[in-house]
């Protein structure tokens, strides 16, 4: 494969979902859809039309293939160095104020719908299934991590471990990996008609999700200049997918796996981070200016690591 083929599958990985994101953009801006609908459709898919979509492609996944203990596990334990490095690097940089949105927005990556949405752009059944089981695992790590980071820094919230025991447990996307997965295992098969009707449900989450993605944003939210949050656009885009994929590497992991750890680890600031800095009284306006900054610079970023990890036939 030449320079220029490499450059075109990356293309058709990263095009299609960073589209949609400018579709929503678009729409917004002409006024066909507004903040009401993005509210309604953003709850519809993250209590119902995701769940769907992440329990049918656990449950029609060939799990000898798609559930694998050791890439989850070096995923969450990254993560986890990748909360510390941060947290690291806000003690010594940043005034005690500014520390709990930066560790947040710095390693908590918007998995459950940019990652999944270029998993299965770029794998398609095997990238979903595998997706979902990461994003299950990681969504639990990602509010205990948040919750604890923002309550020493700030000063208003404290950490109520009952209530976060509470919010996992009602999750609705750990919720439906941990419905899927015993099914999968058993081998319980599920009516056609079932199958069909929730494949048409669930079909509708990437593209309403990306589209409500891209309604949020605002180029004028991000005020020029402020270091903290290009600081946090490096360390979400540059420094957290390069470590964590370079050590995949040497343990190991190449081809569909790695490409998906990549995906996960590279996508940008997660939207629920800007809910956690409000609700924490953190500086919610930084946050959502690393949401918007991280989510556009990584239709560059992701598309960079893709050409480069095929150029060198590591996915």
């Amino acid at each position: 494969m030449n320079l220029f083929d490499v450059f075109l599958a990356t293309l058709n990985i990263t095009l299609p979902v960073f589209a949609m994101v400018l579709v929503g953009l678009v729409l917004k801006r002409i006024g066909w859809i507004d903040q009401a609908f993005i509210a309604t459709a953003s709850a519809l898919v993250f209590k119902a039309t995701m769940p769907t979509l992440l329990f049918l492609s656990i449950v029609q996944a060939d799990l000898d293939t798609a559930f694998q203990p050791g890439l989850i596990a070096y995923f969450l334990g990254f993560t986890l160095l990748s909360f510390v490095l941060a947290w690291g690097w806000a003690v010594a940089r940043y005034p005690r104020l500014d520390r709990g949105i930066f560790v947040q927005g710095a390693f908590r990556s918007n998995c459950g719908v940019v990652g999944l949405a270029l998993a299965a752009s770029m794998y398609g059944g095997y990238g979903l299934s595998l997706g979902g089981i990461l994003t299950g695992g990681v969504i639990v790590l990602y509010n205990v991590l948040s919750s604890i980071i923002l309550s020493l820094y700030s000063p208003t919230a404290r950490s109520d471990i009952s209530a976060l025991l509470a919010d996992i447990v009602r999750n609705p996307l750990i919720l439906c990996v941990f419905a899927a997965l015993p099914v999968a295992a058993l081998g319980i098969s599920l009516p056609n008609w079932l199958l069909t009707s929730g494949e048409y449900f669930g079909s509708l989450s990437l593209p309403l999700a990306l589209i409500c993605i891209g309604g949020t944003l605002s180029v004028r939210s991000i005020r020029s200049g402020n270091r903290l949050v290009m600081s946090v656009c490096l360390w979400k885009l540059v420094w957290v997918p390069l470590l964590g994929t370079l050590g995949a590497i040497l343990l190991g992991y190449r081809g569909q796996a790695l490409g998906v750890l990549f995906l996960f680890l590279a996508s940008p600031t997660a939207a629920v981070a800007f809910i956690m800095a409000k609700a924490a009284g953190a500086n919610d306006r930084l946050t959502a200016d690393m949401i918007v900054l991280s989510t556009l610079a990584s239709m560059l970023t992701v598309s960079l690591g893709i050409f480069v990890l095929q150029w060198f036939e590591m996915i």
